[in-house]
């Protein structure tokens, strides 16, 4: 006798629910589908006992005859598709027919429908699989489904769902997700009778995402709404400022042709695009919409359909990094129009210091390298602060005091610095508190308070990434050349990455063995310990070679360099150097965050400041 032998239907319903309803978030997610497959411009979901005790989607769609309804109990049975080109080509959100008869064989399910043009519906009733009664019946236009006692047939399924709180979490992802995917469809769900989520379909998709992520702030726009020629792939969505707080683990929503997804190449796309602003352990969070034509998707890789392959995942990834980048620069510039209101003074501009002179690794005096377009250029030397005390907010002097006040200890080379003739960003300054925030006055009179730190770490971030994608780093000689004692690893490293150092700034030669003499560093990183930094540079190098893509770690290398040149907590800068790095932030394309991803800057309204004192 032969040991092969065909399973029953019903058997095999049971075993395609196993991979189809993982649990009832899963057979709101199928249904929810063929709903707005049929056209659905309002669908309610009502939920008792966390699904298994009851489950109705009621929606207002096209509807089914009896016939219909009959057909789509059978496996595989679907209006969606017909042939191999409709399946390599799928337009709608179900299309494998195996939905329903699966969910039928683990519940107690009836379907309720009727024809838009018809007098009278039709209802089904079926017990775990096992057609009960199919007769006429008055309702509504639409389609009503009610799954009841969920895996009541198989207990040890039931077993393995996770607590009601859990299951009703999935579920209003899930509704959440479609809530999303379908802006001109209203959706409610009531859970126990209780209205939990109402969106109504003359709701714009910002708020309705709003509402989802609790956020009462702007978003950033992606992308582009559409497209009039469809073979054309496009990106649009809504993303929350890097800096953002919301209530809740928010993260980023994925839709591909208009099918809620999950999938780790986009998400990694959008921090990509982010790179440089998020914090680490920060994810993105917002929504962002993928259209593709369908032949160019392939939705039929997973039992949910909730995992999709893309037929040219690259050029995908590098559009929607492009868009998500394209809009983060839009967002800087509509923060410098609302916080520098001034246009920026182009006569505002230290005079260079020459980049070849030699300097002592020796020396005491504490510079302040503002990045200028021409070329890295020491700024003031300061005096010593006097010593530390409690924070307090020190008033910025005049600039003119302040420039007469420090020439005798400014060298020779930088006298010929000129006086601005106005401030390049306008803001009034208050202050420095703590030698470490500055604090000025816009002229509508907010507050804004910037991390000279983080500002100053991201401008020179930016100016020396720029030199380096121009092919190589300003370096400064050494007065006196450092030696460093690397180890084997580290040598082969230098070795490895021998052109990537000279870009950086460096001059290295051997001394034999593994030593080292570093002649020469990046300008911009002239008050760092040479040998600390070189170091430094090995390790990132030798961590992040295969942990991260190539542009990565150089932008962490080059994060570090800035990160150590910068100024940092603790020194107090003269209105000039206020002035000089707030003009700075003016004029430049990306400036609220430090490449770590800390924020630069906190911006109050005068609004604010009066509600903190309950003065409105």
């Amino acid at each position: 006798m032969s040991k092969i032998r065909i399973l029953p239907e019903q058997l095999a319903n049971r075993i395609a629910a196993g991979e189809v309803v993982e649990r009832p978030a899963s057979v709101v997610k199928e249904l929810l589908e063929n709903s707005l497959d049929a056209g659905a411009s309002r669908i309610e979901i009502e939920i008792e006992g966390s699904g298994t005790r009851l489950i109705r989607v009621i929606d207002n769609g096209e509807g089914m005859d009896e016939d219909d309804m009959l057909l789509c109990l059978e496996r595989h049975g679907t209006s969606k598709i017909a042939t191999d080109q409709d399946l390599a080509a799928i337009s709608s959100l179900g299309f494998r027919g195996e939905a329903i008869p699966s969910i039928g064989s683990v519940s107690r399910m009836t379907i309720t429908s009727r024809l838009q043009d018809a007098p009278l519906g039709a209802r089904v009733v079926l017990d775990y699989g096992k057609v009960i009664k199919v007769h006429e019946i008055g309702c509504s236009r639409g389609t009503i489904f009610e799954i009841r006692s969920l895996f009541g047939n198989t207990p040890a399924r039931r077993k393995f769902l996770r607590t009601s709180r859990t299951e009703l979490a999935h579920i209003e992802e899930v509704v959440k997700s479609y809530a999303l995917a379908a802006p001109t469809t209203a959706f409610i769900l009531r859970v126990d009778e209780r209205e939990v989520l109402h969106f109504e379909d003359s709701q714009s998709l910002p708020d309705r995402l709003a509402a989802i992520l609790h956020y009462q702030g702007q978003f950033m726009e992606v992308g582009r709404a559409g497209n009039e020629d469809s073979r054309a792939a496009t990106v649009h969505g809504w993303l929350l400022p890097p800096d953002a707080i919301v209530a809740g683990s928010a993260g980023i929503r994925l839709l591909v042709n208009g099918r809620a997804i999950r999938d780790r190449m986009i998400v990694h796309a959008v921090a990509e695009g982010l790179r440089n602003f998020l914090m680490k352990g920060r994810n993105p969070a917002g929504l962002i919409h993928l259209r593709l034509p369908p032949e160019d998707v392939d939705v039929n890789v997973h039992p949910t359909k909730q995992e999709i392959r893309l037929r040219d995942s690259q050029a995908i990834h590098q559009m929607i990094s492009q868009a998500v980048e394209q809009t983060m620069q839009g967002h800087q510039k509509k923060l410098q129009s609302t916080i520098f209101r001034a246009a920026p003074s182009q006569d505002y501009r230290p005079q260079p210091e020459p980049a070849s002179q030699p300097v002592s690794r020796q020396s005491k005096s504490p510079t302040i390298p503002l990045p200028f377009p021409s070329a890295p250029k020491p700024f003031l030397s300061k005096p010593t602060a006097p010593p530390a005390a409690a924070p307090s907010l020190q008033t910025a002097e005049p600039v003119a005091a302040v420039f007469s006040s420090i020439t005798h200890s400014v060298p020779p080379t930088q006298q010929a610095l000129p006086v601005a003739k106005a401030p390049g960003h306008g803001l009034k300054v208050i202050g420095q508190y703590a030698d470490l925030y500055i604090f000025c006055q816009s002229d509508n009179g907010d507050l804004l308070v910037v991390d000279q730190h983080a500002a100053h770490e991201r401008l020179l971030f930016e100016e020396l990434k720029r030199q380096f994608l121009q092919g190589h780093i300003a370096s400064q000689t050494l007065l006196f050349p450092a030696t460093v004692e690397l180890s084997l690893a580290e040598t082969e490293c230098v070795e490895h990455h021998a052109t990537e150092i000279r870009q950086m700034g460096f001059t290295v030669r051997e001394f034999g063995g593994n030593s080292f003499i570093i002649s020469a560093v990046p300008a911009m990183a002239r008050q760092s310990n040479p040998g600390e930094l070189f170091i430094d540079i090995l390790a990132r190098f030798g961590h992040g070679e295969e942990k991260k893509g190539k542009g990565s770690l150089l932008d962490d290398i080059l994060a570090s360099m800035a990160c150590k040149a910068a100024v940092k907590a603790g020194n107090r800068l003269h209105a000039l150097e206020i002035d000089a790095l707030l003009t700075r932030m003016a004029r430049a394309d990306l400036f609220s965050h430090c490449p770590h991803g800390r924020p630069v800057l906190k911006h109050f309204t005068a609004t604010e400041v009066k509600k903190w004192f309950h003065r409105t």
